[in-house]
């Protein structure tokens, strides 16, 4: 058997694995091992490789970004910055006709700048508009549907740790990869708002409007979200802040990793302030953060060792090789790659799938010509990949935001929001095909920021 067969069958077995819900991190550390002990033909090599490998990997100073982020998101889900944000998109959009269905997105992509997941901003955002929303006469479908879809910002707006991955893996800039998932994420917000403005417009029993607030009380709920606003400037302006004139000698006020920390005391100095964030959640927070950041570790760990087995097999070269004299355009294997990525949403995280995946594609996407520098290219598909990734996560029937919305009103039928995500799905094709078509979209804030 040669080695790309190896490889081939290795996957295959991964994967039958994974869909039995073998952990992924077990299924690809095992995956890697065998695969690489056939080669090698000696069980010592591998394990002494391993003991290399996982020193050099866990010693990385790129690597402490993770629980930082980590913990600026649980420190922001104690404290109570999901409501005063939703308190105040809905003060200033609930006199709409499915006002308070757009405020909720709106929420999401505030929470979402400060938190960086796609399951803690649907989970906390559920638990503050969802009861809001049936309060006022929303269908089930719509409430549900756009909380679910809503929570994919908390990945598409930076910061992001799948986008710190996903540039360690592939070798990129983090604070690029940033800048280029910021207008891609605004995007989707906007078209999350323009989805349930024509869905109520279609359905118009399925929103109600409130009264309007007077501009007074809009001021003072829109005062109670700054600190959201500071935090995100001091993270993301931080390391970005002055690239321009760098050759003057003005330099960004600190490092992505910097910028995670002062993200996460100021997070949590908020939390503490307002009373959200006390010695006993301030332990849960921390005991939350060091359990994500070990499965995300572990999950690295594995995907090195696949890593390795891949590249002693050569498989992702082999099949750069074959499809760069295949005569398949190069847009044609991007989509087929986003449509993987489709399908394995259904049944794997965000982080499983670009850990699974970029070693094999990412040789491949490198080979290819979109007419865009190398560095571009691995940007603007790194952006795309994220994106479908997310859309995955609220696709039927087993998207993963789905079941989490769902869970928060065990009353309401899992087929009303699968009902309901159909707008946001369709938004969603709509921005990735727009992107794809205009990948200056991404790449325009990074050519203007360096």
């Amino acid at each position: 058997m040669s080695g790309f067969e190896l490889a081939g069958l290795g996957f295959v077995l991964m994967l039958g694995a994974i869909f039995l819900r073998m952990p992924i991190a077990i299924a690809m550390a095992i995956t890697g091992f065998i695969g690489s002990w056939i080669i090698r033909g000696n069980p010592t090599a591998v394990l002494s490789q391993m003991k290399t490998m996982s020193f050099d990997m866990f010693s990385s100073y790129s690597l402490s970004i993770v629980p930082l982020f980590l913990l600026m998101g649980q420190f922001a889900t104690k404290s109570g910055m999901s409501k005063a944000l939703f308190d105040a998109a809905s003060d200033w959009l609930g006199h709409r006709k499915g006002g308070v269905a757009m405020a909720a997105v709106g929420a999401c992509a505030g929470f979402g700048a400060v938190c960086g997941s796609s399951l803690a901003t649907a989970s906390t955002m559920g638990q503050v508009a969802l009861p809001e929303m049936r309060k006022r006469g929303y269908s089930d479908a719509l409430s549900t549907g756009v909380l679910a879809a809503g929570g994919t910002l908390g990945i598409l707006i930076p910061p992001s740790v799948i986008l710190v991955i996903y540039a360690i893996l592939t070798e990129q800039n983090i604070v690029k990869m940033f800048l280029a998932a910021l207008i891609p994420g605004i995007l989707a917000a906007l078209g999350y708002i323009l989805a349930v403005g024509i869905y109520v417009r279609i359905y118009p029993e399925s929103a109600s409007t409130a009264p309007r607030v007077p501009y007074k009380e809009r001021l003072q709920s829109l005062m109670k979200v700054w600190p959201v606003v500071i935090i995100f400037g001091l993270v993301m302006g931080g390391i970005a802040a002055d690239w321009n004139w760098s050759k003057s000698g003005v330099q960004a006020l600190f490092t992505p990793t910097e910028g995670a920390a002062w993200g996460a005391v100021a997070t949590g100095l908020y939390g503490w302030l307002t009373g959200g964030l006390n010695r006993k959640t301030f332990i849960e927070c921390i005991l939350s953060t060091a359990s994500a950041s070990a499965m995300i570790f572990l999950i690295l760990l594995g995907a090195q060792l696949f890593n390795s087995f891949l590249a002693i097999t050569q498989m992702p070269q082999v099949l750069a090789d074959w499809i760069s004299t295949s005569g398949y355009t190069p847009m044609t294997v991007l989509l087929v790659m986003l449509f993987t990525y489709l399908i394995f949403g259904c049944v794997m995280d965000s982080l499983s799938m670009i850990l699974l995946t970029i070693p094999i594609f990412f040789p491949i996407i490198e080979s290819l010509d979109f007419g865009l520098t190398a560095e571009a290219t691995a940007i603007w598909f790194g952006i795309l990949a994220l994106i479908v990734v997310e859309v995955g996560l609220i696709t039927p029937p087993v998207g993963m935001n789905l079941f989490i919305i769902n869970s928060i009103d065990k009353t309401i039928p899992i087929q009303r929001t699968y009902k309901g995500v159909v707008p946001f799905l369709i938004s969603d094709i709509i921005r990735v095909g727009i992107l794809i078509s205009f990948p200056a979209i991404s790449l325009w804030l990074v050519s203007v920021m360096f």
